[in-house]
């Protein structure tokens, strides 16, 4: 019998552990959420976590690079307001590739070298090295998924306050009366409480 993909193993080890603690999975899983911090489509993340990964079509290693990077990109100009001219002077200016690459590169329509994804790597300020560009989408989603795990099975982990501080590194904060707010209202609390101390730096995307 062949084994289960790693993601649905993931998958199946959530479900238990959403279901012991009585969490919401909808708040944990939220595709959108997990799409922007993965750089892989909406729908495809969807179609992953209903464990369908047979269903999600196959692609090339160039198309993955290509479709990131420029996930990347609109989400940086995104929130940066820059348009894709300013971005790709950017990384000219950085990376020391021409501005016309830059910006072929950044809309997707050419694979940058292996040099140029390296520099990408640190201009977006991505942790999972080059990897986070080139793995397969499943592989990509599960890896994302799995620090959850470790979190639902620590101690408190239950506690969806002490995932969401620990998702923004918040600690010694007394949040006792959280009792009376939603997931939603206490992610965007925390949210906001992480970017007014921690003041946003050129390059970080994620």
């Amino acid at each position: 019998m062949e084994a289960a993909p790693p993601l649905v193993q993931t998958l199946q080890r959530l479900s238990t552990l959403i279901q012991e603690h009585g969490l919401d999975r909808s708040a944990l899983l939220d595709p959108a959420k997990l799409a922007e911090q993965t750089a892989l489509p909406e729908a495809t993340v969807r179609t992953l976590l209903r464990g369908e990964v047979a269903a999600v079509p196959g692609d090339s290693v160039n198309d993955r690079v290509r479709s990131r990077v420029r996930t990347l990109a609109q989400a940086y100009m995104r929130r940066t307001g820059l348009r894709m001219s300013e971005l790709a002077a950017r990384i000219s200016e950085r990376l020391g590739v021409s501005e016309v690459w830059a910006r072929l590169v950044c809309d997707g329509k050419k694979v940058p070298s292996v040099e140029l994804l390296h520099g990408l790597v640190g201009f977006f300020d991505v942790q999972e090295g080059e990897s986070f560009f080139t793995a397969p989408a499943d592989q990509a989603l599960n890896r994302a998924l799995l620090p959850l795990v470790d979190r639902l099975r620590s101690p408190g982990g239950g506690d969806p306050v002490l995932a969401l501080m620990d998702r923004y590194g918040v600690r010694a904060t007394d949040l006792r009366m959280h009792g009376s707010l939603t997931f939603e209202q206490l992610e965007r609390l925390l949210e906001g409480v992480f970017r007014s101390v921690v003041p946003a730096e050129e390059g970080h995307d994620r």
